[in-house]
């Protein structure tokens, strides 16, 4: 079942875009010092850099995202790597009958 979070997460066509990227972020942003793009998630930073917006506004997404249970930070050091959780993009895919 879909919760209010989870609805305004998906009604946006950045993290939906985010959500995409996350999917195989080795095709779609470069490699990191800290942090394994695939083992431990994409830096935020590079994030808002792909999104082009400012830091704070990219942190709003993450944010509604990572509420909903869509994706997972992790910290290393002082930045944020962020994950796709797909099990509960899986639930959301089958409540929704979407693939995205």
């Amino acid at each position: 079942m879909l919760d209010v979070e989870m609805l305004r997460a998906l009604g946006n066509d950045r993290r939906l875009q985010v959500l995409e990227w996350l999917r195989d972020p080795v095709a779609h942003f470069p490699p990191q010092r800290d942090g394994d793009l695939v083992r431990d998630g994409v830096c935020s930073q590079f994030i808002a850099e792909k999104l082009g917006v400012s830091a704070p506004t990219c942190g709003e997404h993450l944010k509604i995202l990572s509420r909903a249970g869509l994706i997972r930070g992790t910290k290393i050091k002082q930045w944020v790597f962020y994950q796709r959780d797909e099990d509960a993009i899986a639930a959301a895919q089958h409540a929704l009958g979407r693939d995205w």
